[in-house]
């Protein structure tokens, strides 16, 4: 093994009962979910565990719970000894990275990506943006699609470009269906609309983008101590002034996430170790290189196995 990335998913990855089987085994983890309860005041592990999925589903309880339980797994992973030399994570996600990097406490983070919640909610109102997955199209033909049809019909960029062939559209609810219609001028072999509450990482979310700086600008933040790669430039970021700038930009900048495992292999990185809800990015990540090495901790029987795998390669390399 050369080098270790932990990555932790965002929005969507999201599922009722998440993180019970670690709450209920580890003392760490179950503390960073009474935290969460404690610093939001009110019962989110209750929503986590029970649901009712709906309410689950609502973007301002989806991002503190999915940050609850990356956080929780992230404990219990850190048990382990194990030191990684990068963190990153999806849209969302990047804000456990900045937890596991020593950028922010759990709490200041659980709060604002509650607030952050909020804000993006509110910025469109209902019905006027939303979201299409681009399979199979070429990236540079899909960005010039984006431009034209924003320039004809509506606003429309590209949110998440997450894998090659797998891009995320998002806008104007006319500028995403013009996509929909019109994809196959980018390549694409499918477009897919996402039942999702707003056009995220396009240039429609600058109201909440303006708001999120505004409480950010309150949260204290270190320099961090491990290198995180930011959504918005591909690279690894230390600074707390560079990190808080980066994280307002991210709201309506596209999630370069291709670009992101890519640079970390660049950097040596042969494992990549998702934490939290869920295997999407264990996916992504085999599509932008097969010869990397994933594992998807999302609860104790996969935490018990990688524990046990760890442990076995520690003593082979002595």
């Amino acid at each position: 093994m050369k080098r270790i990335a932990f990555v932790f998913p965002g929005q969507g990855a999201q599922a009722v009962g998440m993180g019970k089987d670690i709450y209920d085994s580890h003392a760490g983890a179950k503390s960073i979910f009474d935290k969460a309860d404690e610093a939001l005041g009110f019962k989110l592990t209750e929503l986590i565990f029970q649901g009712p999925e709906d309410e689950l589903k609502k973007t301002a309880n989806t991002q503190p719970a999915l940050l609850t339980t990356s956080v929780a797994i992230l404990q219990a992973v850190l048990e382990l000894g194990i030191e990684p030399d990068f963190v990153a994570g999806h849209s969302l996600g990047e804000y456990s990275a900045l937890v596991a990097g020593g950028v922010l406490s759990f709490e200041d983070a659980v709060r604002t990506v509650r607030a952050r919640g909020e804000f993006m909610e509110q910025a469109v109102p209902s019905g006027q943006g939303g979201m299409a997955a681009v399979l199979g199209a070429d990236r540079e033909q899909l960005a010039e699609l984006c431009r034209k049809v924003t320039e004809e019909i509506g606003v429309v960029e590209m949110a998440n470009v997450n894998c090659p062939g797998q891009i995320v559209v998002s806008g104007s609810a006319a500028g995403v269906q013009a996509i929909v219609e019109r994809g196959k001028e980018a390549g694409a072999k499918r477009v897919i609309p996402l039942e999702v509450s707003g056009p995220f990482h396009s240039s429609l979310m600058q109201p909440a983008a303006d708001r999120l700086a505004g409480t950010l600008a309150g949260v204290p933040m270190n320099d961090a101590r491990v290198p995180v790669v930011a959504n918005v430039t591909a690279d690894s970021v230390l600074q707390a002034e560079d990190i808080r700038r980066l994280l307002v930009d991210q709201v309506v900048s596209p999630v370069l996430w291709e670009d992101s495992v890519s640079w970390m292999i660049a950097q040596g990185v042969d494992t990549f170790v998702e934490i939290g809800s869920g295997t999407v990015l264990a996916g992504l990540i085999k599509k932008v290189d097969k010869q990397v090495q994933v594992v998807s901790i999302n609860g104790r029987e996969a935490l018990d196995k990688f524990a046990a795998d760890w442990q076995t390669a520690r003593q082979t390399s002595r």
